[in-house]
């Protein structure tokens, strides 16, 4: 359940520091006034509608629905559905906190292009009419299930500049999708459109332009046939910024605005399926320093989370990404600093989430950790592995 917790005003207002660039309004000094034990995920709501509205002036006729397997928190579906967002879903049990802010199935996206067939039928039941789907097994399923409903079928695309690719597992070829889409008519379904995802955290727009190129190609062919698509839907991927610089949304919208001119004709749906770009940076994640060693020379910093209650994008990164850092300490702009490896406090080895972080030398136990950008992924992938709970949730 939510924590209820009395911010400090000055929470939101920004300072400069020596670090990686902060990119929350959430500053450590205020973050130290919270009196919630730790770990808990403070997340900044104004922050969620700002994005959303970043995202709308840069997609201009684009409808976004964000991906909830990002974060499902009600707080924040309460928010963006209130901005007018639309939502993706990838199980039936998604849903369930959808109706709870007042989201109507009907307007709902089943994007997950292989599911149980009991979730197709209640999905059905409930009211959700279009589904995604990369092959014939899951047309055949669909047809079964869902019998008239409207299907789009996944591409394939390069995902090459994605920090998470994704097309080794979904995906298929144009000449497949035309054929399967053609089937999708005989099947008696009604072939709705085209989707594909370039892959989580993309940093580079022009896979945008390339993957819309690659439907306008597969439009262009099914023309032929006399079938015209009505949604075009970009999927996600757009990236939000962590320790590293990355394009900023309107460059991706540039790219796609003239890569959607390219195409044969516009359909009369495009859509997108933002989630980390949504609320990665509305979020600052507190933990505690638990244990401090020194290993063959190495610095070791124990948190009172880890990859398995709260941090497994960056287990699944081999530690690789970076994620801004500040301690609560308040002279850690200026103090000497030391290189660390901070890890989590199971009693699992692989439970290590950062190598070569640069923190304060002197920190001790009893410091505060605060990780930022950390407002996707961080609980829907948590658990309670060692009974280590997932992190308390507090919005401002």
């Amino acid at each position: 359940m939510p924590i209820a917790a009395s911010v400090p005003h000055d929470l939101l207002q920004p300072r400069p520091t020596r670090w990686q660039a902060w990119p929350s309004r959430l500053e450590p000094d205020a973050l130290n006034e919270i009196g919630v034990d730790t770990p808990f995920l403070v997340t900044d709501c104004d922050e969620v509608e700002r994005r959303f509205d970043a995202f709308t002036r840069a997609m201009q006729g684009v409808q976004p629905y964000f991906a909830l397997k990002c974060n499902a928190a009600v707080t924040v579906l309460k928010t963006l559905a209130g901005r007018g967002a639309g939502f993706e879903i990838a199980s039936v049990y998604e849903l369930n906190p959808l109706e709870t802010v007042g989201v109507r199935a009907k307007d709902v996206l089943f994007s997950n292009t292989v599911k149980p067939e009991k979730h197709i039928r209640e999905a059905v039941a409930r009211g959700v009419w279009r589904f995604a789907f990369d092959s014939e097994g899951e047309l055949t399923k669909l047809a079964a299930a869902a019998p008239g409903s409207a299907v789009y079928v996944r591409l394939d695309v390069e995902d090459s500049h994605s920090l998470f690719p994704l097309s080794r597992k979904f995906g298929t070829s144009a000449d497949e999708a035309v054929r399967l889409l053609r089937r999708a008519i005989e099947l008696g379904l009604r072939p709705y459109g085209v989707t594909f995802h370039v892959g989580s955290q993309c940093t580079d727009p022009s896979m945008y332009s390339r993957a819309i190129d690659r439907c306008g190609l597969v439009m262009r062919r099914l023309e032929q046939f006399g079938i015209r698509i009505e949604m075009l839907n970009i999927g996600g991927g757009m990236p939000a910024t962590y320790a590293d610089p990355v394009p900023d949304i309107g460059a991706v919208g540039d790219a796609v605005s003239r890569a959607v001119a390219r195409l044969p004709y516009r359909p009369s749906h495009l859509a997108a399926e933002p989630g980390r770009f949504l609320v990665a940076e509305s979020s600052v994640l507190a933990a505690s320093v638990i244990g401090i060693a020194r290993r063959d020379g190495e610095r070791w910093a124990y948190l009172d989370v880890g990859g398995f209650n709260g941090l497994m994008e960056a287990i699944q990164t081999g530690g690789r990404w970076l994620f801004p850092m500040r301690t609560s300490r308040l002279d850690d702009d200026v103090a000497p600093t030391a290189s660390f490896i901070v890890t989590g406090p199971s009693c699992d080895s692989s439970d290590t989430m950062f190598y070569g972080v640069d923190l304060p030398e002197t920190l001790e136990v009893g410091d505060r950790l605060y990780i930022g950008s950390t407002g996707a992924y961080t609980l829907s992938y948590a658990s309670n592995f060692n009974g280590f709970p997932p992190p308390s949730q507090i919005f401002v």
